[in-house]
């Protein structure tokens, strides 16, 4: 190994150091704000008082009748099942969410015990990847914001999360446990059937369709066990929802962890008024042409990159061919920040090589910082504290990553899209195909192409 290389793995191993003990310090800073103001700071949620409410919010659903028809949820039954599942039922014979968070001790216990075993199984991935940065990555994103958000929602995303880590990771031998794993995943987040579609760029045949059946399989049982949430039912709901989401003047600050620049465009496009109190209307005007042709440029990004994966599928490794799939989703169309470990774990799968990984890294670790940088405040309102137990000042604001997070997201699309593209490039400039006999029948592409050679025969020594 050259001088100059060694000097290089040295300088990444510290910049990856410097970016994990940043995320500690905002872990620390946050902690402490939380003890002393006696709430979650921004970026958590805006209301103090609804901490674990999607999981208990969901769980009284789970004990009732009407989840589709009443409360029009987009979730599969899977959902349900695990909630009534990890729930004690006398507390929703007469209680409502608010109510059965204090006296369901069972949730309350399943959301940690997933947070908690979520740590040491991402933990484990890493070290079968790179003992050498094992330690930073499992570390900021198992317990860094996007995650620690999902823990104070008490959001099904933990357990969604533990089951992508065991369906694409390098853990479970098995074929048909690693289907089975993905097939419960998409169950809970149903966006992440884009993951499985990708895979025929890799011309995995067999193993789309083991994903596939295993999705139909759990939505069946999860449907007998449940006895309610047809397809047609959620379709109708998921139209519904989508139809009638919109976002008033007065709700700018109830945005302020997004994923992607939907909601933010929608304010600054139609009902730019909270914000012309604290930006200049040309940078609104700026804005408004910017951010739609950013994010459609990280689509035909992806799309690129996604018909180089299928000219060359063995240059691209199969954890980025998902990456691609779940990117386009979560670029796309709001999933909300706590979705972020999905993605983040298939960045940190990459290795610090080069100009475009690298980049794509640093952004994963600077979303994963705990604590927000307010721009302008707000008036402060008060409110009552779950986790404080006591009404507090709530103080609130403009902040930097409601702006920053979703280009960070965006950015990283660009950064390893873009590299996709230039892997393939590369192989196809170094006559990789040549070596590959399954791929005999593709397409040359470009002139001067060396077709693939059949492997040697070895002679039978007899």
């Amino acid at each position: 190994m050259t001088a100059d290389r060694q000097d290089g793995r040295k300088t990444a191993h510290l910049i990856e150091w410097a970016l994990f003990l940043a995320v500690v310090g905002g872990f620390i800073r946050m902690a402490w704000m939380t003890i002393d103001k006696g709430y979650f700071p921004q970026p958590f949620f805006w209301d103090s008082d609804d901490t674990w409410r999607d999981w208990f919010s969901t769980s009284v659903w789970a004990h009732e009748t009407g989840a589709y028809d009443s409360w029009l949820t987009v979730y599969p039954p899977l959902s349900f099942v695990i909630l009534k599942l990890f729930s004690n039922p006398a507390c929703y014979d007469l209680a409502w969410d608010k109510e059965a968070r204090i006296c369901d001790w069972v949730g309350v216990g399943a959301i940690h015990l997933i947070f908690i075993f979520n740590i040491f199984l991402t933990a484990w991935v890493f070290m079968k990847v790179d003992r050498k940065t094992a330690l930073q990555r499992s570390v900021a994103l198992s317990a860094g914001m996007p995650m620690l958000f999902g823990l104070e929602r008490g959001n099904l995303i933990m357990l969604c999360y533990t089951f992508v880590l065991l369906g694409f990771g390098p853990l479970v031998k098995s074929a048909r446990l690693r289907w089975l794993c993905v097939g419960l995943a998409v169950n809970l987040k149903i966006y992440l059937i884009s993951g499985i579609f990708v895979q025929l760029l890799r011309r995995k045949w067999l193993g789309f369709e083991g994903m596939i059946l295993s999705v139909i399989f759990v939505y069946l049982v999860s449907y007998f066990l449940f006895g309610d949430g047809t397809p047609i039912q959620i379709f109708n709901n998921l139209v519904n929802f989508a139809g009638g989401t919109s976002f008033t003047p007065n709700q700018i600050l109830e945005i302020w962890y997004p994923n992607t620049y939907n909601a933010l465009y929608y304010v600054l496009a139609d009902s730019p008024a909270p914000l012309s109190m604290f930006v200049d209307s040309r940078v609104i005007d700026t804005a408004v042409f910017v951010v739609p042709l950013a994010v459609r440029s990280g689509q035909v990004i992806i799309i690129l990159a996604a018909i180089a994966t299928w000219l060359r599928p063995e240059a691209v490794p199969p954890y980025r061919v998902t990456f691609l799939g779940i990117a386009l989703a979560m670029i796309t169309t709001e999933t909300s920040a706590y979705t972020q470990p999905l993605l983040i774990f298939f960045v940190f799968l990459e290795s610090w090589k080069g100009w475009a990984r690298p980049a794509a890294i640093t952004a994963c670790y600077i979303l994963c910082i705990p604590g927000e940088i307010l721009l302008s405040s707000a008036t402060p309102t008060i409110q009552y504290s779950f986790i404080g137990g006591r009404y507090v000042v709530f103080e609130q604001g403009l902040a930097l990553g409601m702006f920053l997070r979703p280009f960070l997201l965006l950015f990283c699309t660009y950064m390893l899209g873009l590299y996709t593209i230039w892997e393939v490039f590369r192989d196809v400039r170094r006559q990789g195909w040549k070596d590959r006999w399954r791929f005999r029948n593709d397409w040359p592409l470009l002139p001067r192409i060396v077709r693939p050679r059949p492997p040697a025969v070895t002679a039978d020594p007899g």
